[in-house]
């Protein structure tokens, strides 16, 4: 691999909630992540996707600074709940795709 292919262009935190039980209560863990977009994929705590198995990259606030960042891609659609501003991580997405 060259090592430009390992150079992060672009990151966006976001939040992951996850319910769990203990002793017989349910609580939400709520953890922060990153969303890396690199030169030929975009890739998360649990899933990596190469760039060109990604269609498009979509925002819809939801609240204030919050709101759902979309991955359309051949695999379905995932989102991400993102409370940092997306433009940036989507307008270098379309750099790169198109």
């Amino acid at each position: 691999m060259d090592g430009t292919s390992d150079h992060i262009i672009s990151t966006i935190p976001y939040f992951q909630i996850k319910r769990v039980i203990e002793c017989n209560q349910q609580k939400f863990i709520k953890s922060e992540h990153r969303i890396n977009l690199y030169k030929n994929k975009i890739s998360t705590i649990s899933n990596q996707f190469d760039l060109k198995n990604v269609l498009d990259i979509s925002f819809r606030s939801f609240s204030g600074e919050t709101g759902l960042l979309y991955l359309h891609t051949n695999q379905g659609v995932f989102a991400f709940e993102v409370n940092a501003d997306p433009t940036y991580f989507i307008n270098e997405y379309k750099k790169l795709k198109f």
